[in-house]
């Protein structure tokens, strides 16, 4: 495809993927390696990015392949790390095609005439956006390709995956108006701790792990904040360390959304005799908190929580961060 051809085309996307637990200081510095060969870049959090080539084609006269190719060039070159690079004529296309790059790192570009053909042959859990769960409804009615998936009227695939149906029946046929929305890495939040000895999973470290939560909450709360995603990284006495990084139903600062789905963390990490030595909690995607939502509720118990939550954090700003918070947190006297 030559620059001038696709700069008149329907649209050139690049998904960039990352290796999984990049450090965050390196995923910024290949963000920076994006901005420079395109002005519009969105980053995804953890490890991800979009970017819109249709200028940068023109600009660099250069083809979408050439220039995935000196993205990875670059990344490898600078700071020791490969990407996946899927380049197609819509977002769900080209992140469709970067997680079908075998290996390390790799470019795989789609022409939008091609589009629909190569994605009708995937699996139909391939296709970017169909979870597990979804993909396990449709296999169960013999639904085991996106091409059997796209011959569905919208309707149907909708009456089994709910209201996301109708975008998923479109995406399967490659049909995504989605745009690149420039965006850079937003803010984070972190907070840490680090055991006197090392510990199991038990008692201890859970009281440690409600404790940064409620440290989090209180900070992100105090900044006006609110998460999309939370990371839980678990340092082992050998020096080994595992992370890992999942969302929010809805952006949140409140201890009882981030207590919940730190837990969900915690129980993924499926420790048995591991001896930890320290654990840290961060906030990803944060957006401003006034623009959050909030949804009516009539848990009357989650109600309760969050009333005593705005009363602890008034005691905190008055008397100390440490004034007030969870009993599970306050080790007993010896």
């Amino acid at each position: 495809m030559s620059a001038e051809s696709a700069e008149r085309g329907p649209g050139v996307v690049m998904h960039v993927r990352c290796p999984d637990r990049l450090p965050e200081e390196t995923y910024r510095q290949v963000l920076e390696q994006l901005h420079e060969l395109s002005a519009v870049v969105q980053a995804l959090p953890p490890t991800a990015a979009l970017v819109n080539l249709r200028g940068a084609l023109r600009y660099h006269r250069a083809a979408a392949v050439h220039l995935g190719e000196i993205l990875r060039l670059r990344t490898v070159s600078r700071y020791g790390v490969d990407v996946r690079v899927g380049i197609g004529p819509t977002v769900t296309v080209a992140a469709t095609a970067s997680a079908q790059v075998e290996g390390l790192g790799g470019v795989l570009a789609i022409e939008a005439a091609d589009a629909a053909g190569w994605l009708a042959l995937l699996p139909v859990q391939d296709l970017h956006g169909i979870g597990p769960r979804q993909a396990a409804v449709l296999k169960r009615y013999g639904i085991d390709r996106v091409g059997l998936l796209a011959a569905l009227p919208a309707a149907t695939v909708q009456r089994l995956l709910g209201k996301a149906g109708r975008v998923t029946a479109e995406r399967a046929r490659g049909i995504d108006p989605r745009t690149v929305t420039p965006h850079r890495l937003p803010a984070s939040a972190s907070v840490r701790h680090r055991f006197p000895h090392d510990v199991l999973d038990g008692a201890p470290a859970r009281s440690a792990l409600l404790a940064l939560v409620v440290q989090l909450g209180a900070e992100l709360r105090r900044r006006g904040q609110a998460a999309r995603a939370l990371t839980l990284t678990l340092t082992f006495a050998d020096g080994a360390a595992w992370e890992k990084t999942r969302r929010l139903a809805e952006p949140s600062g409140h201890e009882d959304d981030l207590r919940q789905l730190t837990y969900q963390l915690m129980d993924a990490a499926g420790l048995q005799r591991a001896r930890l030595t320290a654990l840290a909690l961060r906030a990803e995607d944060l957006v401003d908190g006034g623009q959050v939502a909030e949804q009516l509720s009539l848990d009357a118990a989650r109600h309760a929580r969050l009333t005593a939550e705005e009363t602890a954090d008034r005691i905190r700003e008055k008397f100390g961060p440490g004034a007030i918070g969870p009993a599970a947190t306050y080790r007993p006297a010896s």
